[in-house]
């Protein structure tokens, strides 16, 4: 899907090194890019996160660096009703140019170029606390602690998030129907959602739908709001005791059979599996 553009200097001012700490009682669902580089930490709160057309879930801990213009969006809430938070650094990588040029700065460039793809570290405690720190910090101290942050990083295993970087052109209208209709998924997911009934709430016709839809989020409908669904299903057999039956239902599934043979091909293991491993106690 084509995201939105996120100016972040007019929030910022002039730093090149912006730092600052999320608390909000969600994560609402903002598909978006901008220029700069970011490195997102969640402290608390669950749920899925969408970098290019990769859809994953989530959990406290979750440590993720984004390249430039690339498109993203984290959406989750806690289940007992407290407030999300993350930490967020947005860089731009002029002011390391001269170091990305010589021998010393191969290893942080290939980190850099990596970012396009999104990568996910797993998170240790030295460089939560770094980043912590970060946030009462300012100036050059702000970002030259940054920046060894990234030189750790740069020599630390990480995942790949999107297999490939995802580009897409739409003009502002198609931008702003996109968001709406992913909007009104993730808000009307455990209803009964058809092709013909979100079509009508985007103003088109099954058939425009379909292809606008493909076109847009690389996934067909049905694939798109499974998705959703399963991570959403993923959350509450992590963070909750309920029923397999109720989770299936509370997430929009009709039958548990169709749930069970989704959650399978989705994740590679059934949803009882799936509770033994990652239930929180």
């Amino acid at each position: 899907m084509k995201p939105i553009f996120e100016n972040i200097p007019h929030e910022k001012g002039a730093s090149s090194f912006h730092a600052y700490r999320i608390v909000v009682p969600y994560f609402e669902f903002k598909w978006h890019y901008h220029p700069e580089y970011e490195l997102t930490y969640i402290v608390r709160g669950s749920g899925y996160r969408l970098v290019g057309n990769t859809y994953e879930d989530f959990q406290a801990g979750d440590f993720v660096l984004l390249g430039r213009n690339v498109p993203h969006t984290w959406s989750g809430k806690s289940l007992d009703g407290g407030p999300v938070e993350a930490i967020v650094i947005q860089f731009i990588k002029e002011p390391m140019h001269s170091l990305l040029t010589c021998q010393e700065g191969v290893a942080l460039q290939n980190l850099l170029n990596e970012a396009a793809h999104g990568i996910r570290f797993q998170v240790c405690e030295v460089w939560a606390q770094r980043l912590n720190n970060l946030l009462a910090m300012g100036g050059l101290s702000r970002m030259l602690q940054g920046m060894a942050l990234l030189e750790e990083l740069a020599q630390a295993p990480y995942e790949r998030i999107s297999p490939n970087p995802f580009q897409q052109s739409f003009s502002p209208q198609q931008e702003l129907r996109i968001n709406t209709i992913c909007r009104y998924i993730m808000s009307h997911f455990s209803d009964p959602l058809t092709v013909e009934k979100v079509a009508t709430v985007s103003g088109m016709s099954t058939s425009n739908f379909c292809k606008f839809f493909k076109k847009a989020t690389g996934k067909t409908f049905s694939d798109y709001v499974n998705e959703i669904r399963i991570q959403e299903a993923c959350m509450l057999l992590r963070e909750t005791e309920h029923k397999i039956s109720t989770v299936a239902s509370d997430c929009g599934f009709e039958t548990l059979s169709y749930f069970n043979r989704v959650f399978l091909a989705k994740k590679k293991c059934r949803p009882m599996e799936y509770r033994k491993r990652f239930f929180i106690r």
